[in-house]
């Protein structure tokens, strides 16, 4: 098939609309059920980019969670613990694949902003990652295949309309690229740049010892930055990406951003956390949300008389900011990974906060010296890769 006709395009006021193949091949997927939209395919192509690289990379399992053209999470399939499965909601008895362990995780990074995701695999979808995913909101899964099992469990979400496409691994796209925006064509050579453990080699800072678990998250990062909307900054640890920051347009927000995503994915594992009580047969989304509200300054919002009711069996204590800070202090091991160089220190000085020890960035900034002195401070270990990874 060479085209495939779609609802409409970003807007339903934005008719015709269809993706087609303008040498005139057949398109390099096929819809195995539901009807994908415009930007679900976006995300399908852009996710599906990500976790072949990912897998090619570190030789890893590997999954995306995508939501608008950027990934709310990205992982490797290294084994959950008994907190992440908590974290997660997990079946403490459930058996997990690799490939399955790889989309909880990158799924974890952040359940608000993955409701209603498109989920990206780099292996074939198992039963294992079809039931987790039969109970989450998603709108879309892209894999190079699917068990018979896998398949028909995954056709029975949203009634029957739960959008599966399958891709072919073997297909290369165009080295050329072409984007058009208001009648005028761009063209670019399609950014094909290998990100692996080659390109980790220049350490600047004085603390050189950069252990293998941390060149694998920041492979991580990289190629989850590569995909992300710039101006874009990543935090992964233990090869999963906890906050990505996308599409702002200032680095020390973007820095910022993740960085509070980050410190939520740590403070879910408090136990004040893990030991809130919800009533029985809450929704989902309805749980993730009073969790991630419980976390914030807004605590009060399922916490006043009238509201935690509807919520948990009992009231539950308040964190702290004080505890909360000493949580975060806590954390420590994590990888950060920024699309292009940091302008200033500051951003090593956020990065700290919330357990830094490992920077790759391109570097090239005038003021080098000064993260470089800002990282030496804190005996971080600072990578220049050279390359600039931006993404629009």
């Amino acid at each position: 098939m060479n085209e495939l006709e779609l609802k409409y395009g970003c807007n339903p006021n934005q008719k015709p609309s269809k993706v087609f193949m303008k040498d005139g091949s057949d398109l390099p997927f096929t819809v195995l059920n539901g009807k994908p939209g415009y930007i679900n395919l976006l995300d399908a192509l852009n996710s599906w980019q990500l976790v072949k690289e990912l897998k090619n990379a570190t030789g890893l399992p590997s999954a995306a969670s995508f939501k608008h053209v950027s990934p709310a999470g990205a992982a490797v399939g290294l084994p959950l613990s008994e907190v992440d499965r908590r974290i997660y909601f997990v079946d403490p008895a459930a058996e997990l694949s690799p490939i399955a362990c790889a989309y909880i995780r990158a799924r974890g990074a952040d359940r608000l902003c993955s409701y209603g995701d498109w989920a990206a695999l780099s292996d074939v979808c198992d039963a294992a990652t079809a039931m987790y995913l039969k109970a989450e909101v998603s709108d879309g899964i892209i894999a190079p295949g699917y068990t018979d099992e896998a398949l028909e469990i995954l056709k029975t979400k949203k009634k029957g309309s739960y959008n599966v496409v399958r891709i072919d691994p073997s297909y290369v796209p165009a080295a050329t690229e072409h984007k058009d925006v208001f009648g005028i064509t761009f063209e670019q050579g399609r950014n094909d740049l290998v990100i692996d453990k080659d390109m980790l080699k220049n350490i600047v800072s004085e603390n050189k010892a950069l252990p293998e678990a941390a060149k694998i998250d920041m492979i991580v990062a990289l190629i989850t930055l590569k995909y992300t909307q710039s101006n874009s900054v990543c935090y992964v640890k233990d090869g999963q990406a906890i906050g990505v920051g996308a599409g702002q347009q200032s680095r020390i927000h973007c820095t910022r951003l993740a960085g509070q995503k980050a410190d939520n994915w740590y403070l879910r594992q408090h136990p004040k956390v893990l030991g809130l009580q919800f009533v029985e047969n809450i929704r989902r989304p309805d749980r993730d949300n009073a969790i991630d509200v419980y976390i914030s300054d807004e605590y009060e919002d399922v916490l006043a008389d009238g509201a935690w009711q509807g919520i948990f069996k009992a009231r539950p204590d308040v964190l702290s900011a004080e505890e909360k800070k000493a949580w975060i202090a806590a954390q420590s091991g994590v990888t950060v990974g920024s699309d292009a160089f940091f302008p200033f220190g500051d951003n090593v000085e956020r990065a700290r906060k919330s357990g830094v020890c490992y920077i790759a960035e391109p570097g090239g900034s005038i003021r080098d010296d000064n993260v470089i002195a800002t990282a030496d401070k804190y005996g971080m270990v600072l990578v220049f890769t050279g390359a600039r990874l931006f993404h629009h």
